[in-house]
């Protein structure tokens, strides 16, 4: 079997797919050539991530990076969200196929963008190496 029970499972029913009108930081990562665009919402409350949406144009394996990592930093605090590694996620998820783990560096850089935006808006200052690596475009 190519996918994992639990990348299909993410994929035909994604949690925390939609939109936040009043997120408190928007992250958007991919390139449309690819077909991959993952955009990442997130409100936060005293340093925590309270809630966390998502919009993924893009393949299966896409959408289930998207869900799996939204539901991974829900509830933690943000230093703890900017923990998260492409290689977490697909653990999180048994596996990915290796022409697919792009889809899991684009989870990770989506989170780091929406907690950058978080950042930028409330003008916190943060090691901006850790968000310099964030590549806006993939699959060039």
């Amino acid at each position: 079997m190519l996918y994992s029970e639990k990348v299909m499972d993410h994929f035909q029913n994604p949690r925390n797919v939609g939109k936040m009108e009043d997120a408190d930081g928007v992250g958007e990562v991919g390139n449309a050539k690819c077909g991959d665009i993952m955009k990442m919402y997130i409100k936060v409350d005293k340093g925590r991530i309270t809630d966390v949406k998502f919009n993924t144009f893009g393949c299966g394996s896409a959408i289930a990076t998207s869900s799996i990592a939204t539901e991974m930093i829900k509830g933690k605090r943000i230093e703890e969200a900017l923990q998260l590694s492409n290689k977490a996620v697909v653990e999180a998820l048994d596996g990915l196929p290796a022409h697919k783990v792009h889809c899991s560096v684009l989870a990770e850089e989506a989170v780091k963008a929406a907690v950058k935006d978080y950042y930028d808006k409330n003008g916190i200052e943060y090691d901006r190496e850790v968000f310099e690596k964030i590549e806006y475009e993939h699959c060039r």
